[in-house]
């Protein structure tokens, strides 16, 4: 067993787990990051520690923040497979053993029994048992199996008992040979990050551009080469969105747990963004669908006079063993359906079991009143068998049954032949045909007229009968429009489907309602042909035959009770039963999205923002040009010490002017001809520089304290779409743009109006406010940019809309509060010094104290006009279609905004798609209320409710029940 075991390797699929270190590792190494630790080394080369600790600090919170939450979410996923560790039943050293099923190698003896798994593909021995196959192929009815027959790994043993020989183990059994199905496309960028990463081209690209014309600027204009580059590295790095990832990342993880509180467990976080665009839903049908589990229908053919369906079923509950447990599937649906009780006083006195020859079981009963009789239950040809070819009487009764067996069949529905005899030795008689189906979920059929109004088309995909698909397909809704996979290619070799596949069978797949007979291969090309057009596809499935294609899919979903397999393969893992959860997976999904899209719309718009600001004063506002000539005037706020050059102390604005110098404003300068003080200590001192910028500290407080609160944005209020979510980025960076270049313009104004504070005729001065220090301006415009940022967020959040069309949640309201409130604080009291080189100055020091408040009143004004000029922009888009915003929408494909698009041949096709169905859907249930509502009405006129219907609803209705124009 040993050599055999290095030889064929364990008896189980090669799963691919990424070390945890390694997911660490890649936190650190992707675009963004790479492009902190650029500037880091370029902060270590010119020796500026300390903003090289800042950005070593966000790396290294970043990285841990994304790798924690990556993690843990597979953690879930590993710990729901912990208890389904499968144990085989083999025999080692001439005894019967209990072990690790992962251990068994080709040759072993194994047991098989009822309700026991096949542990690997084996070859029965001896005997016969019945074996559940529909995790491998979908069908729900067990399939007998004899000597010689080969029983496949990840079937179910659920009658009798034998010995088998292991054939296949690990890759090589049936399931193992679809392994390379399911590594294709493994390493597949999804779809998220391609738009992420779409954002932060452009976003690094344009702040390149601006931060090396800039430095080149500011090398012209003989600033040091160490000064220059250094401030175009902070730059850069406060203009691009450092947290973006980890935002998204944050705000996938709080909907992921959300998610789990609907049922769903989610293994791979980028999946809730797919499913929020998912416009076509593949499903599976046995347990998905349906319950899996056989149901005895009401409809019952009868062929002895005054037999009803109740009799028929207590005939057939006699041609088992009532007493005892069931002995198949069949005795299950037939001992669970009749009345038991009743037959109490009947005795068996013989019994014929079922065998794989006869097919049939036999009891020989006698009633309370003593009178002995035979019944038998079987397959409806092995009983018509029973009947006398003689009797013409007969004859009929086998015409009747044959009709109404193929008129089954032709739904799809299985029948069960119950017949008996007068006597012990009488002929027999047919009772009845017991009909049953694996009936659909009670939920199934809301749930997919639910999908339909969410924009969401529904195709069964089976590998059971073509007819019993088409009568599972009529029952819900779905269509009968059920093909058959002949005119589907195969998967080459190496498991890789057509390149050509989607252009060549696309629309026939989109244009079905669904396929049955299909292997494993065919639901991986039909999920697959259907993203080569564009769809973003979910799957849904429970089996082994379902894994290729849910690893293949968008949005793979495990239903309740899936195999490892499937759980394995999924994106999505649902803990509870029924297709419910997975609309209200869809809700939640659109809510993330929604909240994500605001995130980085606001993130472009504060980018753009504070990029912009200071490339623009860098060129048109350098403040040495606004530095007062010659002398300091006083500071607002009265008169303090100054020192002098001979060092004498005089009180400032009490001391004689020296004869012919005067000053550029100050409060009573050229108005009331106070004399000002002719010398500046300390922070006055300092000549202005000649381009503005802001300390690294202050930069790193915007970003961090700003982004940071701005993980609550993962709990905000949003209301989610009724059509599929996909992306329009022209018309997202338009909109940022606008709120961008708004704040940014009122920040330049306000930057100005600052340095322009000394001007006699300058605002600040016609206002009263009087002059501002160099120190209190830097400050001044850090509050700015804090607050015109948050107050981007909440324009940014609502889209068309303004700003109080969506109420925020209270926890991104009290984490604006919490963060606006630190930033007004910081900027109140921040101590006199220096940072990098330059003067800061709280904005309260001083007997004026008001500055804050004003700045707060200036950024609201501007909020409102930036706000108004957003709903105007998306007025003007929607009202000349830029940017395809109206109709990119309506083209039910993630990858198409109109239904020109070039090189998408199906964007037509799909416009209106879910829309007709549902509108089928609604009909059809108008006509069934109507049908039951309109039984004692002679005329249609005399129902009450007859004009709450739409008119199309009526028309349609009025026709099919009057049959009448």
């Amino acid at each position: 067993a040993s050599a055999l075991l290095a030889q064929w390797g364990r008896n189980e699929l090669e799963e691919k787990v990424t070390p945890s270190w390694l997911i660490y590792l890649k936190q650190l190494t992707a675009p963004m990051p790479i492009m902190i630790w650029l500037a880091a080394i370029i902060e270590a080369a010119i020796e500026n520690w300390a903003d090289m600790g800042i950005l070593f600090g966000i790396q290294f919170v970043n990285a841990t923040l994304g790798w924690y939450e990556t993690t843990k979410a597979g953690n879930a996923v590993a710990a729901l497979k912990a208890s389904l560790k499968p144990q085989a039943t083999a025999k080692r050293d001439g005894k019967w053993v209990n072990l690790d099923a992962a251990l068994l190698v080709p040759g072993d003896l194994v047991l098989l029994g009822s309700g026991s798994n096949v542990p690997a593909d084996c070859l029965i021995n001896h005997g016969t048992i019945d074996v559940d196959q529909s995790a491998l192929t979908g069908e729900s009815l067990p399939v007998t199996m004899n000597a010689g027959d080969s029983a496949k790994m990840g079937s179910t043993v659920v009658r009798g008992e034998t010995e088998a020989t292991v054939e296949f183990t690990g890759r090589n059994t049936f399931f193992g040979k679809t392994a390379n199905l399911l590594q294709q496309g493994g390493d597949e960028m999804g779809h998220l990050q391609k738009i992420l990463l779409t954002i932060m081209a452009v976003l690094v690209l344009t702040s390149l551009t601006l931060c090396l014309t800039a430095f080149g600027y500011l090398l012209g204009r003989h600033t040091g080469f160490r000064e220059a580059l250094s401030f175009t590295v902070v730059l850069l790095v406060a203009s691009i969105p450092i947290a973006i990832e980890i935002v998204c990342t944050t705000t996938l993880a709080l909907g992921s747990r959300e998610l789990s509180a609907h049922g769903a467990i989610v293994t791979r976080l980028a999946a809730i963004e797919d499913m929020a665009g998912m416009n076509m839903l593949c499903s599976d049908k046995t347990g998905t669908l349906t319950l899996n589990k056989m149901v005895i229908q009401d409809e019952c053919p009868t062929y002895l006079p005054g037999v009803d369906r109740h009799q028929v079923l207590q005939t057939a509950a006699l041609a088992a063993k009532w007493r005892e447990p069931p002995r198949d599937a069949l005795d299950t649906l037939v001992l669970g359906a009749a009345d038991l009780p009743s037959l109490e006083r009947h005795q068996q006195l013989d019994y014929m079991p079922f065998d794989a020859r006869s097919k049939r079981t036999e009891s020989t009963i006698r009633a309370p009143d003593g009178r002995m009789f035979k019944v038998s239950k079987g397959a409806p040809h092995i009983i018509l068998g029973l009947l006398d070819p003689a009797d013409a009487e007969q004859q009929g009764v086998r015409q009747a049954v044959e009709a109404h067996v193929k008129a089954l069949g032709r739904r799809g529905i299985r029948a069960l032949a119950v017949a008996q005899t007068d006597s012990p030795d009488g002929p027999w008689h047919m009772v009845g045909l017991l009909t049953f189906l694996d009936p659909p979920r009670p939920d199934t059929k809301r749930t997919i007229e639910r999908a339909l109004e969410f924009g969401v088309d529904v195709k069964m995909i089976t590998g059971d009968h073509l007819l019993i698909a088409k009568e599972t397909a009529r029952v819900l809704g779905l269509g009968t429009n059920i093909q058959e996979p002949a005119h589907l290619p195969m998967v080459d070799a190496e498991g890789k489907a057509p390149k050509d596949l989607g252009k060549k069978y696309g629309k026939i797949i989109m244009e079905a309602d669904g396929f049955a007979q299909v292997y494993p291969e065919h639901k991986y090309l039909i999920v697959e042909a259907l993203r080569q057009n564009g769809f973003a596809v979910g799957m849904t499935g429970d089996g082994v035959n379902d894994a290729p294609a849910l690893k293949r899919a968008d949005v793979g979903v495990a239903v309740q009770g899936a195999t490892d397999a499937a759980r394995a393969a999924a994106d999505i893992v649902l803990t509870q039963p029924g297709l419910s959860t997975i609309i209200e997976a869809i809700v939640v999904a659109r809510s993330i999205f929604q909240r994500m899209q605001n995130f980085i719309n606001y993130r472009i718009a504060a980018t753009l923002q504070l990029l912009t600001f200071f490339f623009i004063a860098v060129f048109a506002f350098p403040p040495s040009k606004y530095m007062p000539p010659g002398e300091l005037p006083p500071v607002r706020g009265g008169p303090r010490e100054r020192r002098c050059g001979s060092d004498k102390l005089v009180k400032g604005g009490d001391a004689e002017s020296e004869p012919g110098r005067t000053a550029r404003g100050g409060e009573g300068s050229h108005k009331s001809g106070r004399a000002l003080t002719p010398c500046r200590t300390g922070l006055d001192e300092e000549p202005w520089p000649s381009y503005f910028r802001m300390p690294v500290l202050m930069l790193m407080l915007i970003t961090l304290l700003n982004d940071g609160t701005l993980i609550s944005i993962g709990y905000d209020y949003v209301k989610p779409s009724h059509m599929p979510e996909k992306w329009n980025l022209p018309a997202l960076f338009t909109t940022s743009i606008v709120l961008g270049m708004v704040a940014c313009g009122s920040s330049l104004l306000l930057l100005w109006a600052a340095l322009d504070s000394w001007n006699p005729d300058g605002i600040f001065q016609r206002w009263h406010i009087g002059g501002v220090q160099y120190g209190k301006i830097t400050t001044m415009i850090y509050l700015k940019v804090s607050v015109s940022d948050f107050l981007t967020l909440f324009s940014a959040r609502t889209h068309g809309g303004f700003f109080w069309s969506v109420r925020p949640s209270p926890l991104l309201l009290g984490a604006a509060g919490v963060a606006l409130s630190l930033s007004t604080a910081l900027a109140s009291a921040w101590p006199r010094g220096h940072l990098d080189k330059q003067p800061v100055e709280g904005l309260a020091y001083g007997e004026y104290t008001l500055l804050p408040l004003w700045i707060w009143i200036y950024c609201i004004f501007w909020w409102f006009v930036q706000d108004a000029l957003k709903v105007g922009v998306y007025w003007l888009m929607r009202k000349y279609n830029i940017f395809n915003i109206n109709t990119h929408q309506l083209v039910n494909l993630r990858e198409a905004t109109s239904p020109e698009e070039p090189g998408r041949p199906l964007a037509a096709a799909s416009v209106g798609l879910t829309e007709t169905k549902l509108l089928q859907h609604r009909i059809a249930n108008a006509v069934e209320a109507l049908e039951r509502m309109s039984g004692g009405f002679d005329r249609w006129e005399g129902w009450q409710g007859w004009e709450g219907l739409g008119c199309a609803t009526r028309c349609i209705c009025y026709y099919e029940m009057c049959g009448e124009q």
